[in-house]
């Protein structure tokens, strides 16, 4: 998953980037509030973690903006201000969640995942399809029960399949889940993962819609393939 941190003091940017990227996130850093609401509208991003403090526009102000605008991602609020009208403030803007500083980089990156959950509409931490099942809180992968070993990027890319089954997703589509800004893309990327990932998980797992995207199936596989006109 793809998430946004506008935070604007550079050692609590620099730490939350790297866990939460360790944690299988890709990060986009930004420091200041109007840079924050112009990476919001390219609309890559599935979350928020959002500080208050900003300069040029403040936390609550982004925050406000995205919720008039119909944008429903979610926020997960970061802040030194811990004073009840504060967290009363954010929430009642908006939030999602409030975290404050200091904080533990394992529950923000659980507090994030949960977030994801609700935002999707999934109740349980697992995403499955047919013989496959991941669980994004330990980042584990298993097919007929048995684990296998993938890479993160491979993880990432199953992710954005398995949180949305019967949905076609194109290459800029899983290339924007898979990568952030700092971080290079190969033109084939895309396709070297599927191939990877075919091998470890069957041969029809990801299945190909010829000149649009790779989807899993929702429900009967061969069903779904048949439906939209899908290749392997």
């Amino acid at each position: 998953m793809r998430v946004l941190l506008a935070e604007d003091d550079p050692m609590i940017g620099a730490s939350v980037r790297h866990g939460l990227g360790q944690d299988g996130f890709a990060v986009d850093w930004v420091e200041d509030g109007r840079a924050a609401e112009l990476a919001l509208a390219e609309g890559v991003h599935d979350a928020l973690v959002l500080d208050l403090g900003l300069p040029k526009r403040t936390g609550l102000e982004v925050l406000g903006a995205m919720r008039k605008s119909g944008d429903s991602r979610p926020v997960l609020v970061l802040t030194a201000r811990d004073a009840v009208a504060d967290r009363v403030a954010g929430l009642d803007a908006g939030a999602d969640d409030y975290v404050v500083k200091p904080f533990d980089l394992n529950e923000l990156a659980a507090r994030l995942r949960a977030l994801l959950r609700r935002g999707s509409g999934r109740a349980g931490r697992l995403l499955a399809s047919g013989d496959v099942e991941i669980d994004p809180s330990t980042r584990e992968v298993r097919f007929k029960g048995e684990l296998v070993a993938v890479s993160p990027r491979e993880f990432a890319l199953l992710e954005a399949l398995l949180t949305r089954p019967g949905v076609i997703l194109s290459r800029a589509q899983l290339e924007d889940k898979l990568y952030g800004w700092s971080d290079p893309v190969e033109s084939n990327a895309v396709e070297v993962h599927i191939h990877s990932l075919r091998k470890k998980l069957g041969a029809d797992f990801i299945r190909n819609v010829r000149g649009v995207g790779w989807m899993v199936a929702r429900g009967s596989a061969a069903a779904t393939a048949a439906s939209v006109g899908v290749h392997t």
